[in-house]
């Protein structure tokens, strides 16, 4: 098989080349980005799973689907203990470019253009707004610019309270997208990983723009405990979101992940390798590309067989123990690992969840004495509690991953 034609894409947020499965999530925002547009209420988004099954690609996606709606749109990726401000008046800023260009095109003529004083005054309040990500008492020189070029307009989303800040600005915004009849979307990637206050205030600002019917969405996406993050920050925060579950693909997606990608290429897998690569993959969708590849590489012809994947396993696998379960596991202590290997024998390789209790009987240890393991391991986002009591992998695969390593 030809290696240059090989259609399938493994990548941190880098797009299948296709999106299977995911129909259900997209003709959702559809809905959304409709009945905003029209005025209607509803609820901002947030994605849920692990990793690997395509949160970060489902987001791009999403954002696309807005900018072809007329939107603006503005993607950050949440970092712990970084600063909201600064990417989040990046992904704003940009955002507000695309109403103005969009809205200035021709093509779009039946919409309200622009106007470009009421733009700037908008930029105005945002600008106020990242510059309050500099300490106070900072010299001029060691201040962070946003490269916003118009004047600060102070007095709006600049007290230095993020909460107080953040429902000014969203509002801002959110008007000026109402004046051109769309909207905005801000996309948050790994949204688990903002600072307490943050989350807090990203809820009072979606609690204030679902109130006022106002046209701005924000869709998270984040690991599987990302509701309980939220929940623990504003109790009306389970109302407050639409929460969608991003899980593996069913046996009929994944082949069709594998199969529409390949015969686009004039080639296809027999139903024997369509076994065996489901039986691999788990029907991850990191692990189909991955796996999906190297069988296309491995393949000397089409059909591509269940002998061809069998071959070229080991290469898939070694490329995951490295780029995929390696890197993560060498951020890991070594007592961070003992936590980790204990996980993965008590759940004999699987994804199940175990008992922290369970675990300290494992390693004939007083509870206690593993928290701050328990606890690094949370905050580098190896695990997450699955519920009081439990512990499971971010990870699919890790635990089998775990049991091959010395």
């Amino acid at each position: 098989m030809d290696p240059v034609r090989n259609p399938f894409a493994p990548g941190a947020g880098q797009r299948p080349p296709e999106l299977a499965g995911r129909d259900k999530e997209l003709d959702a925002f559809e809905i959304v980005l409709e009945r905003v547009s029209r005025g209607r209420p509803e609820r901002s988004l947030v994605l849920t799973g692990l990793r690997g099954v395509g949160k970060t690609v489902l987001l791009g996606e999403l954002r696309s689907m807005a900018l072809r709606a007329g939107w603006g749109a503005g993607k950050i990726e949440a970092r712990p203990d970084a600063d909201l401000r600064r990417p989040l008046a990046a992904a704003l800023h940009r955002a507000i470019r695309d109403l103005a260009v969009r809205h200035r095109d021709p093509e779009r003529a039946g919409d309200e253009p622009v106007d470009p004083e009421r733009a700037d005054e908008v930029l105005g309040v945002l600008k106020a707004f990242a510059l309050r990500s500099a300490p106070d008492g900072a010299k001029l020189r060691e201040r962070w610019q946003p490269g916003i070029d118009v004047p600060v307009a102070s007095g709006r989303a600049d007290s230095g309270d993020i909460e107080i800040d953040l429902v000014e600005l969203f509002t801002e915004v959110a008007e000026l997208a109402k004046d051109v009849g769309t909207g905005v979307a801000l996309l948050i990637d790994e949204m688990q990983d903002l600072r307490p206050d943050d989350v807090s205030a990203l809820c009072a600002a979606c609690h204030e723009l679902s109130q006022s019917r106002a046209p701005l969405v924000v869709v998270g996406a984040g690991l599987p405990h990302l509701p309980a993050v939220l929940s623990a920050s504003k109790s009306y925060s389970e109302r407050l979101f639409k929460y969608s579950r991003i899980d593996k693909l069913d046996r009929a997606d994944a082949d069709f992940a594998l199969l529409a990608p390949a015969e686009r290429e004039d080639a296809t897998f027999d139903i024997d390798a369509l076994d065996v690569l489901y039986e691999a993959s788990g029907g991850y969708p990191y692990f189909v590309q991955a796996y999906g590849k190297a069988a296309w590489d491995a393949a000397p012809r089409s059909p591509i067989g269940a002998a061809d994947v069998k071959l070229a396993a080991p290469e898939a696998e070694g490329e995951l123990a490295v780029g995929f379960f390696g890197s993560r596991y060498e951020r890991a202590t070594p007592a961070e690992r003992e936590y980790l290997r204990a996980m993965a024998e008590l759940a004999e390789g699987r994804d199940d969840p175990v008992g922290t209790s369970g675990i300290a009987d494992h390693l004939s240890r007083k509870a206690s004495s593993l928290s701050p393991a328990r606890d690094s391991l949370l905050k580098k986002g190896l695990v997450f509690s699955a519920q009081r009591g439990q512990i499971a992998f971010t990870v699919p695969h890790f635990g089998r991953y775990l049991l091959t390593q010395p």
